[in-house]
C-alpha cells in the first residue's frame, strides 16, 4: 500500500479540528476543566521556552516557569502575586548570570506567568458580563477574545497569501505583508461586530449599536496587538536561529507559535476591562 504523506496545511487543519473543540469545550464546561487546560498550555510553553533558549539548567528554568505560572493561577491578591513574580524573575536572573541568553531566560518568567495567567484572569473577570440569562459571561466573552486572535490569523493568511504586496517586517518575518495585516484587522473587526450582534439577539441583552461598534473597534485593536506579539515571537526565534518553538503540535510547530498573539494581547485586554470598562 502506498504511503500517504500529509501536507503541512492538511496537518494544520486536522490538528485544528481536534484542538478547537477541546478549547471551546473547556471554556463552556468551566472549572476545573478550564483551569487544567490553561495550566497544561502554560506548562508546555514553559518546557518550550527552556528548550528553545540554549542554557545549562533546563530543569531549573522549567521549574521556575511552572511555579510562576501556578502562582498566577492561584494567587488572587495582586500585590502578593506581583511580589512573588518579581522574586521568581530575580531568582532566574541571578541563576542565569553565566548564561549566554540571560535576559531571554529571565523574560520567560513574566512572559509565561502574566501572558498565560491573563487568559485565566479574563475568564474570571467576565463572569457577570451583561447579566447573560442562563449563561456565564466568562464563556461568551473569553471565546470572543480568542475568536479575535483566530480571526486576525485567518484574515492575514487568506489576504496576505493572495494579495501579497509590501512586506510588514521583512527582517523579522518575511512572509508577513501589510495587506495581510489589514485583512486580519478588518476580519477581526467584522467578526467582533457580528459576534456581539448574535450574542445580543441570542441572549436578549440590551446592547446599542454604539456598544457593538466599540467591540468592533476592540477587535481591530486586538488584531494589531496580536500581530505585534507574533512579530516579537518571530524576532526571538530568528535571534535564536530556530524555525519553530517546538514540534509539539503537528503542522503548527509549538505552543508558542500558536498562542503568541493571545498571550501578548491578553494582559492588555484584561487591564482595559478591569481598569477602564468595568469601572
Amino acid at each position: 500500500m502506498e504511503k500517504t504523506n500529509l501536507t503541512s496545511l492538511q496537518k494544520r487543519i486536522l490538528t485544528s479540528l481536534v484542538m478547537i473543540p477541546i478549547v471551546i469545550g473547556a471554556l463552556r464546561s468551566g472549572h476545573p476543566y478550564v483551569d487544567i487546560l490553561i495550566f497544561l498550555v502554560g506548562s508546555m510553553l514553559s518546557w518550550e521556552w527552556a528548550n528553545m533558549v540554549p542554557n545549562k539548567r533546563i530543569s531549573t528554568y522549567i521549574t521556575c516557569y511552572v511555579f510562576s505560572l501556578g502562582c498566577s493561577l492561584v494567587v488572587f491578591d495582586r500585590g502578593v502575586l506581583f511580589f512573588t513574580l518579581l522574586i521568581a524573575t530575580l531568582f532566574v536572573f541571578n541563576k542565569a548570570k553565566d548564561e549566554e541568553h540571560r535576559y531571554l531566560l529571565t523574560l520567560g518568567v513574566p512572559y509565561i506567568s502574566i501572558g498565560v495567567g491573563a487568559l485565566y484572569w479574563i475568564y474570571f473577570l467576565f463572569d457577570a458580563f451583561g447579566s447573560i440569562p442562563g449563561e456565564k459571561g466568562s464563556f461568551v466573552m473569553t471565546l470572543w477574545f480568542i475568536l479575535m486572535v483566530w480571526s486576525v490569523d485567518i484574515g492575514a493568511y487568506a489576504v496576505g497569501s493572495n494579495l501579497k504586496g509590501p512586506k510588514l517586517a521583512p527582517k523579522i518575518s518575511p512572509n508577513k505583508t501589510w495587506s495581510g495585516l489589514i485583512g486580519g484587522v478588518i476580519l477581526s473587526a467584522a467578526v467582533s461586530y457580528l459576534y456581539m450582534y448574535a450574542t445580543k439577539n441570542i441572549f436578549s441583552i440590551t446592547m446599542p449599536i454604539s456598544e457593538q461598534l466599540k467591540f468592533a473597534t476592540l477587535g481591530a485593536v486586538i488584531a494589531v496587538v496580536a500581530q505585534i506579539g507574533d512579530l516579537i515571537e518571530s524576532a526571538i526565534k530568528r535571534y535564536l536561529g530556530v524555525k519553530d518553538s517546538s514540534s509539539l503540535i503537528p503542522g503548527h510547530g509549538g505552543v508558542f507559535d500558536r498562542i503568541d498573539g493571545l498571550i501578548f494581547a491578553a494582559p492588555i485586554i484584561y487591564c482595559y476591562f478591569s481598569l477602564v470598562s468595568f469601572k
